[in-house]
């Protein structure tokens, strides 16, 4: 970026530059977080007439920090020092507008001042905005310099969450069958589900512990079915496939209870939930910043899989990305992007590669090995010389084992600030695998994955 400035010296009446923007969502989002204005008007997803709409107005301020953007780097430019500024605001604008700013400079005034008109219009349909004079202290000293580093920003939001939570609201609430919901995370998950029409809970477990975990909420469980199951844990697993096999649930959910007795039910051969392939999990990362969900797969269940559960694996999640509308391409991680018989996952990869290539695999796009980088990134990509479909932009990443699975995608969700959805698959109805760290925004997009899945499976 170059900068270049108009001195005083420089400045003549008639002079003007102007400034074309594009306000987006993330920018009131921005403008929120560092003015301090949270006025929901002024917010992508506040509604307060109750319309259903956001109105997503552009904060006056907001406006006004376009004129300043152009007298501080076009005219005139940098060093200038903002004296007076008069505003009239004459209409709104809001998020998906575009907006154009023009300064020009009216007179020069003793003392270094300089008097400028400032208007912004929106040139879709001529409607003028903003208008308005400044009087700055113009600079002085000349100033022309490129390479002028700014550092990004990337707004902590789950956009790709929320469109499928938009998608999965208009769905038939899907019969969940909620194991051990008997702590306020857990129950409160999944009763944040049923508020949105995502599920309808029937909650199994201890009765007496789900409702002191109600209490503990302040929540009112009238009209939830509650099946009392105070055995154990395995039990109230039990319970949840049993509820599956009668066609009363069409999912199953975790609650407070470890995975294994959860899981150790679905596996029995003859009451359990198996359908053919192994049990698989899938995170589905919503990243901030990134143009779509990354799956990352397996990270829960399998921990050091063979060729054929990873099979199982890629076939499951790429089964899910195509009924979430994700284009699949499948990044298969060792360390290396090259075949090195030394290392165990990169001949895994280049198998996996091929067994997609003659069918074994459908759906999507298989490539391995593939190192992190250059399975994520175009750049790293190019610079190791690797072309095709899914070389820097997979977006299911398939790991060596649980250890690799289970770093991975806490490092997303804890130094990349990601949200995950997770799921079992391979089971005969969605099996929803929260964590017990998991936030209500995770809690709720792993049932809206759920949701989805099912009834695409079944359309």
């Amino acid at each position: 970026m170059r900068l270049v400035n108009r001195t005083y010296e420089d400045l003549q009446p008639g002079d003007s530059a102007e400034l074309k923007r594009l306000i987006t969502p993330d920018d009131l989002y921005v403008f929120a977080a560092s003015s301090g204005n949270h006025n929901p008007m002024n917010l992508p997803n506040g509604d307060l007439d109750g319309d259903g709409k956001p109105e997503q107005v552009a904060a006056g301020m907001f406006i006004a920090s376009l004129v300043s953007a152009v007298l501080g780097t076009h005219l005139p430019g940098p060093g200038t020092l903002l004296r007076q500024q008069s505003l009239r605001f004459h209409a709104t604008a809001h998020a998906g507008d575009e907006l154009l700013c023009r300064v020009t400079v009216l007179d020069k005034l003793p003392q270094g001042e300089v008097r400028l008109q400032t208007d912004v219009t929106r040139p879709e349909d001529a409607a003028l905005i903003l208008t308005g004079e400044a009087i700055v202290q113009a600079p002085r000293i000349r100033f022309d310099r490129d390479n002028l580093h700014i550092p990004g920003l990337i707004v902590q939001r789950h956009r790709h969450f929320e469109a499928l939570l938009d998608r999965a609201r208009p769905l038939p609430a899907l019969p969940t069958a909620v194991v051990c919901p008997d702590d306020a995370n857990s129950l409160g998950g999944a009763l944040l589900a049923a508020a949105q029409s995502i599920i309808t809970p029937i909650l199994v477990g201890h009765a007496a512990a789900i409702h002191a975990a109600a209490a503990e909420l302040g929540a009112d469980l009238s009209g939830l079915e509650i099946i009392d199951t105070p055995a154990d844990d395995v039990a109230a697993a039990a319970m949840a496939c049993h509820l599956v096999h009668e066609g009363r649930a069409l999912a199953v959910m975790k609650g407070h209870l470890h995975t294994d007795d959860l899981l150790r039910p679905m596996v029995d051969r003859d009451r359990g939930l198996r359908v053919g392939r192994k049990f698989t999990h899938v995170f589905l990362m919503d990243v901030p910043g990134l143009p779509e969900p990354v799956m990352v797969t397996d990270a829960a269940i399998n921990i050091a899989p063979d060729l054929m559960t990873k099979r199982d694996i890629i076939q499951n999640a790429i089964d899910l990305a195509l009924s979430l509308g994700i284009d699949p391409r499948v990044g298969v991680l060792s360390a290396v992007e090259t075949v090195n018989p030394a290392i165990q996952s990169s001949i895994d990869a280049a198998l996996l590669s091929k067994m997609a290539e003659r069918g074994q695999i459908r759906g999507g796009q298989v490539e391995g090995p593939l190192a992190m980088d250059n399975a994520v990134d175009m750049a790293a990509a190019r610079t190791k010389g690797l072309t095709g479909g899914v070389a820097g932009r997979a977006n299911i990443l398939v790991v060596p084992g649980i250890d690799a699975g289970n770093m991975l995608a806490k490092q997303l969700a804890y130094i990349s600030h990601a949200e995950g959805a997770g799921l079992v698959l391979g089971a005969k109805v969605p099996v929803i695998l929260n964590s017990r760290a998991d936030s209500p925004v995770a809690r709720l997009a792993s049932c809206a994955v759920a949701a989805l899945h099912y009834f695409a499976a079944r359309a």
